[in-house]
This record gives C-alpha cells, structure tokens and sequence, in this order.
C-alpha cells in the first residue's frame, strides 16, 4: 500500500518516500535548461508525472502542491533541496 492514515492525515509509506527522492535526483540531475528544445515534446511535466507515480493516493489538494515543488527542485538550481528532503521524509511514517 502506498499511503496509510496515521493521525488526522495520510502519509506516505517510507519506501514510497525514498523511491520519490531517487526519481526526483534522476530528474534534476537529467534536467538542464534547453533541454525541451533538444528532446522536441519534453516537458518538466513528464518527469513529475514519473515521480507522482509512486504517490498514488494522496489528497488531490496535497498531491498538486507535491507536483509544484518538484517541479521547483527538478527545473530551478536555486532549489533548497535540503529542505524538499526533510519536507518528503516528513510525509513518510516512522
């Protein structure tokens, strides 16, 4: 199972957590700016998408501001990654 009610909330599975994070480095670690120009229909989109799928089950309202803020790490070196971290970790069960 992906989620799990814990308290008021859902969080997610902690492999679910950890799986997110390592498409998420993936993902920015492939990202570079141009690079729709040089693979014609890539969107940073389609990278989100590759990292929600392991989210399934999420509120709807939490899951879109999740695809925001990876979209943010994965498209912006600004991101403060240490904090995106903590944030995912957070939603993870102990």
């Amino acid at each position: 199972m992906n989620t799990q009610s814990k308290g008021a909330g859902i969080v997610l599975d902690r492999s679910v957590a950890e799986a997110m994070l390592a498409r998420v480095a993936v993902a920015a670690f492939t990202y570079y700016p141009g690079k729709s120009e040089d693979e014609p229909g890539y969107t940073v989109d389609e990278d989100v998408d590759w990292v929600m799928e392991r989210a399934g089950g999420l509120d709807p309202a939490l899951a879109g501001e999740w695809r925001r803020r990876i979209a943010d790490v994965i498209s912006s070196q600004d991101a403060d990654h240490r904090e995106f971290v903590a944030s995912l970790m957070a939603l993870a069960e102990e």
